[in-house]
């Protein structure tokens, strides 16, 4: 059994099932990347902390643990803001 309570997957299976449709998306990937650095006169320099997300992204996706999909979240996700509500301009105004 998996530490999370499910059963642990044969990787053949996985791979049987899965394979083709992640091939497509690595293949999408690369291409995104190929169109970042073909769009900027100095590839892998440019400042924009988007770019900076998915560097680390990638690099977490290089090292074979079970919890990438958490990290890879965390990444690109913006901390909790407990004002946010206030932020946006939502609750402010008196309900009907």
């Amino acid at each position: 059994m998996a530490t999370n309570n499910m059963p642990k997957r044969n990787i053949m299976s996985v791979l049987d099932r899965d394979f083709l449709e992640i091939r497509a998306k690595v293949l999408e990937l690369a291409a995104s990347l190929d169109r970042l650095d073909r769009a900027s006169e100095h590839p892998g320099s440019h400042p924009d902390r988007r770019l900076a997300q998915i560097r680390l992204a990638l690099e977490v996706l290089s090292i074979p643990e079970p919890s990438r999909a958490e990290t890879v979240q965390r990444i690109f996700s913006v901390d909790y803001d407990p004002q946010w509500q206030s932020a946006f301009g939502i609750g402010s105004e008196p309900r009907s």
